[in-house]
């Protein structure tokens, strides 16, 4: 039988110690740590991203609801304009109706036309046909800014056509979404910021006495 010289032997002592990269490898300590560090950020921007689309578009929501509750006041004569009625609203009295209508997510106020934020526009035409069917812009690049120079409070009487067009510019705060869901875009390329809600009624007044 063949002996084994015990000098040959590899014993505790003598085996050669482990790589530090084979126990680092081979660690398991804190890896559920890792991970969840790793993909927090992505996760968090995701389920941010996704709240603020819904809060953006729940805003849109109403805005339109706003819109057709004025347009039916209107049509219908509760709200008159220039009439020396009980019902007449002057701009600023509209506008505080109108915030009255969104405050529930929008905080406005009638005399706060100066904020850059909400704009009404409120006219009456003499044919469905001559109703704008676009956003008026500054200029001919389709993400421009909103041209405000023609828009008034002028609503007609009985049985006159009218339009009722709300503009409010919802900031976007979650850097994920703006470049998908704004639609201003500044001149000089910065960050866009807003998502501009559009809310339009055209309708013909009743022949309310």
């Amino acid at each position: 039988m063949q002996q084994v010289d015990d000098h040959q032997k590899p014993s505790a002592d003598t085996a050669p110690p482990p790589r530090p990269w084979r126990r680092i490898w081979r660690a398991r300590d804190g890896a559920a740590a890792i991970e969840f560090a790793i993909l927090a950020i992505p996760y968090f921007l995701i389920v941010f991203a996704i709240i603020e689309t819904f809060v953006a578009y729940t805003a849109e929501q109403l805005v339109a609801n706003a819109v057709e509750k004025l347009s039916r006041d209107l049509r219908t004569g509760r709200i008159t304009y220039g009439l020396n009625r009980t019902t007449d609203k002057n701009a600023t009295q509209f506008r505080q109706a109108f915030c009255d209508e969104v405050s529930i997510l929008i905080h406005c106020s009638g005399d706060d036309a100066s904020s850059g934020l909400l704009y009404l526009d409120v006219r009456s035409f003499n044919s469905f046909a001559d109703i704008p069917t676009t956003i008026p812009r500054q200029s001919s690049d389709p993400y421009a800014d909103i041209d405000a120079t023609a828009f008034r409070y002028a609503p007609g009487g009985a049985k006159t056509i009218n339009m009722v067009r709300a503009y409010y510019r919802w900031q976007v705060i979650t850097d994920l979404v703006r470049p998908y869901i704004t639609n201003i875009r500044p001149a000089d390329g910065s960050l866009p910021t807003d998502f501009l809600i559009v809310a339009t009624s055209a309708f013909q007044n009743e022949d309310y006495p």
